[in-house]
């Protein structure tokens, strides 16, 4: 808990969270580092999905979810969520501006929130959520991809991983 008594629990709330999104993002291209250029699209079948292919559905996700997030809803009509899941071979720098737009709306509209939005209503496909239920969902989401980038990492990496935390017996 914060030692500053003058703020809020919404304020606070805000503060964490935007904390969290931003580790998210922060340990992803810390696992990013450790991928050569051709492992990005690795696929271990047909059914898997590659770093890449997960890299363009969070950042397309990210546009459609927290583009005029408090007035429209998050399922944008122009969004091919399909079209997300399609292999599609990137080169980093293309992945990197891929991910950056998604992190730069979702932060952007973040860090415009106040306490007072939480309890407001916003639409993901039609339905309601607080803004607060809204934001836990999709922290939840994005955690659950970046597991996926980390996994897929470290069976590429292998012997040459490493830890994003403590290694273990350290």
């Amino acid at each position: 808990m914060t030692s500053d008594m003058s703020i809020s629990l919404g304020e606070h709330y805000l503060q964490v969270v935007m904390e969290k999104f931003v580790e998210l993002k922060e340990v992803s291209e810390r696992t990013f580092d450790q991928l050569s250029e051709d492992e990005w699209n690795w696929c271990m079948n047909a059914d898997s999905n590659s770093v890449a292919t997960i890299i363009q559905h969070m950042s397309g996700n990210m546009i459609s979810r927290w583009s005029d997030f408090l007035t429209t809803d998050g399922e944008k009509p122009n969004r091919n969520r399909d079209c997300e899941f399609e292999l599609q071979m990137w080169t980093k720098p293309e992945l990197l501006d891929i991910w950056n737009q998604g992190w730069e709306v979702l932060l952007g509209t973040v860090e415009q929130l106040s306490p007072e939005h939480l309890q407001h209503t916003v639409f993901i496909r039609q339905q309601p959520h607080t803004v607060l239920q809204a934001i836990e969902r999709q922290l939840s989401h994005y955690a659950y991809h970046v597991g996926q980038i980390i996994y897929v990492a470290k069976l590429l990496r292998a012997d040459e991983w490493s830890s994003l935390t403590i290694p273990r017996r350290k």
